[in-house]
Order: C-alpha cells, then sequence, then structure tokens
C-alpha cells in the first residue's frame, strides 16, 4: 500500500468516526426531544383531568357567573383542547408556566427561587448517601456473611421501610421538641435571612463566597436533620446495588488472577474489582439523585423547607395547576438532564462504552 492509499484509508476511517458520532447524537437529541414532548403531553392531560377548576382556583368560589365565564375565556379554557395543547406547547418552550393564583407571581420566577434549596438540600443528601452507602456495600460484599454484612443489611432494610416522612416527625419530636438540639423547621434563622444574596442560590454555597459564617452554621443547621434523613434513604439503596455489583466482581475469574499473583486485599477490592463498577454506581447514584428530588416534596413538608416540594404541596392543595404543571415538568427535566449526564460521563470513565 502507497502513501497515498494509507492517506485515503485513513481519511475513510475518520469520516466513519465522525459521521457515526454524529450519528449518536442526533439519536440521543432525537430521543430527548421525544422525552420532552411525551411529557409535555402527560403533564398537559393531567392538568386537564384533574377534578380542579382553575377558574374558581384563580377568581374563588364567590365571583359570580359573569366573573366566571370571562375569565374561563381569557385562560383559554373555551378552545378545543389541540388549541390549548398547541399554547402551552409555545408557552413552555418560552418558559411561561402562566402564573401562579397563590403567588400572584410567574410560575417561572417562583420555581426559579424554591428549587435552589431542594437542589442543596438533594445535592447534600445524595453525598451522605453516596458517602456512606457505596462504602458500606463494598465491605459488606467483601466481608460477605459476617457480621458487618449482616449488619449493612439491616441498616439498608430499614432504610427501605421506614418512611422519610415519619422518620422525619419522629426526629423533629425528639431532636427538637425533646432535646432541642435542631430548628424547629425552615432554610436558615429569621434573623439571618436576607443578609446573603448570592448567584448560585445555595446558602451554603453563596455564604462562604461571601465569607459570612455565621450565616453559613445557620443554614447548616437547618439542613443537617432533613439531608441525614434523606442521606439515609439514599445510603439504604446505593449499599445494597453497590454490595450486589461488587460480589458479582469478586465472583469473576481476574479476582482470582489477582489473588494467585500475590495482590493485597485492599489492591484487589479497591484497584480491581472496584473499578470495574464504577459505571454501574455513577448511573444508581444518578437515579438516586433524580429520586430525592422526587422525595424531597415529603420531607419538605415535614421540616418546612422552603423548596420545590414544599411549593408543589402548596399547589396541590390549593388546586393552583400552573404551579403543579410547571413543578412536575421541572422535575422531569432535571432528571433527563442528570441521566444524560451520566451517559457522558460514564463514556469517558469506561472506553467500552465509547
Amino acid at each position: 500500500m502507497n502513501s497515498s492509499q494509507a492517506t485515503a484509508t485513513r481519511v475513510s476511517g475518520s469520516s466513519k468516526k465522525l459521521l457515526s458520532s454524529i450519528r449518536k447524537i442526533a439519536t440521543s437529541f432525537a430521543v430527548i426531544l421525544t422525552t420532552l414532548f411525551g411529557l409535555l403531553v402527560i403533564t398537559f392531560v393531567i392538568g386537564r383531568l384533574v377534578p380542579a377548576d382553575p377558574v374558581i382556583a384563580a377568581i374563588g368560589d364567590q365571583a359570580d357567573q359573569a366573573t366566571y365565564e370571562r375569565v374561563y375565556k381569557e385562560m383559554g379554557l373555551d378552545r378545543p383542547l389541540y388549541e390549548q395543547f398547541g399554547t402551552y406547547l409555545v408557552n413552555v418552550v418560552q418558559l411561561d408556566f402562566g402564573q401562579s393564583h397563590i403567588t400572584k407571581n410567574t410560575v417561572s420566577s417562583d420555581l426559579a427561587r424554591v428549587f435552589p434549596a431542594t437542589i442543596e438540600l438533594a445535592t447534600l443528601a445524595t453525598i451522605i448517601g453516596a458517602g456512606l452507602g457505596v462504602p458500606l456495600g463494598v465491605v459488606s460484599a467483601v466481608r460477605k456473611g459476617t457480621w458487618v454484612d449482616h449488619l449493612g443489611r439491616v441498616v439498608g432494610l430499614m432504610g427501605y421501610s421506614t418512611p422519610i416522612f415519619w422518620l422525619g416527625t419522629i426526629v423533629i419530636l425528639v431532636f427538637y421538641a425533646k432535646f432541642g438540639l435542631i430548628p424547629g423547621g425552615g432554610r436558615i434563622d429569621i434573623y439571618n435571612e436576607g443578609l446573603v444574596e448570592g448567584p448560585t442560590g445555595s446558602l451554603l454555597l453563596d455564604s462562604v463566597l461571601a465569607g459570612e459564617w455565621e450565616v453559613f452554621l445557620s443554614a447548616l443547621h437547618h439542613v443537617i436533620a432533613p439531608a441525614l434523613i434523606l442521606g439515609y434513604a439514599a445510603m439504604a439503596y446505593l449499599s445494597r446495588m453497590s454490595r450486589s455489583f461488587m460480589l458479582e466482581q469478586l465472583r469473576q475469574e481476574y479476582i482470582l488472577t489477582a489473588r494467585a499473583k500475590g495482590l493485597g486485599q485492599r489492591a484487589v477490592v479497591w484497584r480491581h474489582a472496584f473499578r470495574n463498577i464504577r459505571v454501574q454506581l455513577l448511573t444508581v447514584v444518578a437515579l438516586a439523585y433524580c429520586g430525592l428530588l422526587d422525595g424531597t416534596v415529603l420531607i419538605e413538608t415535614v421540616f418546612a423547607w422552603p423548596g420545590l416540594g414544599q411549593y408543589l404541596t402548596s399547589a396541590l392543595f390549593f388546586a393552583d395547576m400552573n404551579a403543579v404543571l410547571g413543578s412536575v415538568l421541572l422535575i422531569g427535566l432535571i432528571s433527563i438532564a442528570i441521566n444524560l449526564l451520566s451517559d457522558i460521563v460514564y463514556r469517558f470513565i469506561d472506553p467500552r462504552t465509547r
């Protein structure tokens, strides 16, 4: 093969790789668009099928019939369903979720205000859950059948079977009402409110960036109890999955070969076996994080945490469907983004998935 043929072969190979990458990107983009469209359809249909009158929620049940009919037409409810969906789709693409009947603000501004608190709580809970659950699962697999394994399985079973809203109520009754060790609720002490206004919306990060350590300690004092409860639920799931993944790897032939070569237990477990479960762990951690975004609905209500969960609960209670649909759609968008990000990250971690 002469030099011109070799160059042509390399160019052809590069073109095929480029086309393959473009095809994969286009496929992923099409899947994301299809998922988002399905999510929009589901949220719209739910908003129209729920037994709640959005007009009554907006004007109250004391308004006269003329006012009711005027608002009914202003909200576009007199038009065919497909026209309503078209308007809804155009507005959502422009990030316009309508106006909240509770706060009288746009739903977009309300979500921008409350969502950082939920992200802060769910992120800290995920760090706690992964930081404790993954090592516990690995150690349980390595010490299979011992008291350590049994203890880890009991801890995981309790985390699975204990409702987080019940556990949160018990924690408040014991550690707040009885001993006064934790604050009763909220995100920060009243006298520290408004002292830190940062770009991230996370009081912990913004207070550190601003050097307001008193605000940081107050925010940490408020977040630690709900984060530990959510983190415990995540730890139960992650420890169980880590144990299962590690047990499967420890039965592989390459582990027997590594031990036969005289490698120590730590090198075998963490350098070889654990490396091969990183992709699986990344996936389940992403799933746990998405689950915590949903789980905060209960725990935020118990601890009066001013996040998306409490906002969604209030919207459901007062039949504020614009706020409900906007919140559900936002959670769906974030879940899709997290799963897409995890797919991108584990392509770099494991070359076999490229």
